[in-house]
């Protein structure tokens, strides 16, 4: 055990300063507002990639382990929802969408929750939907990663 300590105790130095420091904080002014305006840009993209049925835009705008949590628990993954996507399926990614708010983080990670009006077409109804989606970088530039969508009364 004594042997144990010693080895990791002279391992520590090793480890960089940095990886033992307080974590990486979030973008703040401009450097925030920079990424707003970087995923806004990029929601935009996809919403025209979505109408367009733009399949190589889609695929490389959807991380690979994209995940999509429907309204009625409903779980898509990234091959699902490019399926969706080409079947002209109502996505929140192409649904007009109110009540916005951004949020920064370090990674440089945007998540934006918002409200958006979107057609049940079995029903031929129109619900609103509360939805939570998680923006990250990638070598190619912004993915989206995650939605998750509740459908409100």
């Amino acid at each position: 055990m004594l042997r144990r300590s010693f080895f990791a105790a002279a391992l520590l130095p090793a480890v960089p300063a940095a990886s033992r420091a307080h974590p990486v904080q979030a973008p703040t002014g401009a450097e925030a507002q920079r990424m707003i305006d970087e995923v806004t840009a990029f929601r935009a993209k996809l919403a025209k990639a979505v109408e367009t049925k733009d399949f190589a835009t889609l695929r490389a705008s959807y991380a690979d382990t994209y995940s999509h949590t429907h309204g009625s628990g409903k779980f898509d993954n990234k091959d699902a929802r490019l399926v969706a996507a080409m079947a002209g399926e109502p996505l929140i990614e192409a649904a007009p969408a109110t009540e916005l708010v951004f949020r920064v983080f370090a990674g440089p990670t945007v998540v934006l929750t918002g409200k958006s009006p979107i057609l049940n077409v079995k029903e031929q109804k129109t619900y609103d939907f509360r939805w939570v989606s998680v923006y990250v970088t990638a070598a190619s530039g912004w993915q989206l990663a995650v939605i998750q969508a509740t459908r409100l009364s």
